[in-house]
């Protein structure tokens, strides 16, 4: 049986009503809303809830685009948070996490994908579409922080950053590890401005 093929789109304002229906009245886990790394741990649990629903539709509405919507049969069913390293600002608090080097990247820092829809392999055609995406945006290095389990299962709460093993199969490959479960990975990419001046 063929694996389910995502059509994948920005998040742009026009499909903000989408994005609510994909995370639900929990904002996909515990009211997150995908901002854990773009304020400081104590606005992040002010604003649980309602409060980082309002921080992620103005982000939306301000542009650009803060990742890639995923529908299947025109139902958003999968999300991909994917922004320069610079939008997430709460990741200085990690040690674990501290820039490899001084490449400028952009970072998916969020993998979500429907309930019913999971371990289909609709992670890996997020991540490739978010590698597209930044390609648009003429960024060159795409980087992303899953977790490599050390069992086989992993409860989806711990893995909103996604899978090593999605982040292998779309491309990237390990460049740091500072913690046994958390490997750092890295796409390069070519944008488009530079294919067209090559």
């Amino acid at each position: 049986m063929p694996k389910p093929r995502l059509v994948c789109h920005p998040l742009t304002p026009d499909r903000w009503s989408d994005f609510e229906t994909l995370f639900g009245e929990r904002g996909a886990c515990g009211g997150c809303w995908c901002t854990f790394w773009r304020q400081p741990r104590s606005a992040f649990n002010e604003n649980k809830g309602a409060g980082n629903r309002r921080l992620m539709l103005r982000i939306v509405t301000d542009g650009p685009p803060p990742g890639i919507l995923g529908y299947l049969n025109g139902e958003p069913v999968g999300w991909c948070a994917v922004a320069p390293r610079e939008d997430y600002p709460a990741l200085a608090r990690s040690r674990i996490l501290q820039p490899v080097d001084e490449t400028p990247v952009w970072l998916v820092s969020c993998l979500f994908v429907r309930k019913d829809q999971r371990k289909k392999g609709l992670s890996v055609q997020l991540l490739q579409a978010a590698v597209e995406h930044v390609k648009t945006q003429g960024g060159t290095v795409v980087e992303g922080y899953p977790v490599e389990p050390k069992k086989d299962e992993v409860p989806a709460a711990f893995a909103w950053t996604g899978l090593a093993a999605a982040f292998l199969a779309a491309g990237f490959r390990e460049v740091a590890r500072r913690s046994d479960t958390r490997p750092i990975m890295r796409c390069e990419v070519r944008s488009r401005s530079r294919a067209k001046r090559a």
